[in-house]
């Protein structure tokens, strides 16, 4: 009876705070949705920048000028609140964790929410920058750049989700280490097959060009000696 009575208070516990989350992305959506159109420009831009003279987006669906800059508006909110989602998770594991393990999982919780970030901005100001511009001096003659505004949005998405999940390999190495599924020195007996491994995940998580796949996979390996470097300070102790 008092496994049940527990189980209960956990499920009313874990639907409070998943209330909390919606709650929380709805209210960040209705602040941006009046500049869902500013903001999908905003995104758009390091494109824009790349057209020829006379040149614009389109829209090939009846409602895309419509719902695009909503889906946009829509995943942004989410994004912006993954520091309160997370404060969430943190708030509902936190009093199944032993003291040690709070000492590292909201450090962890913390790097990783950034780490997301950087991974999204170095898409933003880095890659796209570079990649839009080699596609744009890439297109045959004769043929006008006109990009579909929808399968803009999916394209960016896909890159926005691929650096910013990759960047987290920092946080994933300190994690394996410590939970003693590897370390740090044999992880850098890996580091050949490590650096094949990242131009294959970059070549699974971005579009089929070499160029976008190289952007990925460079700071993939980069994060990955940072995470080895880090991993040793999160070793657990041996009595």
């Amino acid at each position: 009876m008092k496994d049940n009575t527990s189980l209960i208070s956990h499920l009313i516990e874990l639907r409070k705070r998943l209330l909390h989350c919606i709650i929380t992305v709805f209210v960040v959506f209705l602040s941006l949705v009046y500049f869902s159109n500013d903001i999908y420009q905003w995104i758009s831009a390091p494109l824009i920048k790349q057209f020829p003279v006379g040149a614009t987006m389109i829209a090939t669906g009846v409602a895309s000028p419509f719902m695009t800059p909503l889906k946009l508006t829509l995943t942004l909110s989410i994004f912006i609140s993954v520091p309160f989602i997370l404060y969430e998770v943190w708030g509902f594991v936190a009093p199944a964790l032993y003291q040690n393990e709070r000492r590292l999982m909201l450090p962890l919780l913390i790097s990783s929410t950034c780490l997301f970030y950087v991974g999204m901005a170095f898409a933003y100001f880095i890659v796209f920058p570079l990649a839009f511009d080699f596609f744009a001096k890439s297109a045959p003659k004769g043929v006008l750049i006109a990009t579909d505004i929808n399968h803009y949005l999916d394209f960016v998405m896909t890159l926005f989700m691929a650096f910013g999940v990759s960047f987290e390999v920092p946080v994933a190495i300190i994690l394996f280490c410590w939970i003693g599924v590897t370390t740090p020195d044999q992880l850098k007996k890996k580091r050949p097959y490590v650096f094949v491994g990242a131009f294959i995940i970059g070549m699974l998580l971005t579009p089929p060009d070499v160029f976008s796949q190289t952007l990925l996979a460079i700071p993939i390996y980069l994060l990955f000696e940072i995470g080895v470097l880090s991993a040793k300070f999160y070793l657990p102790k041996r009595s």
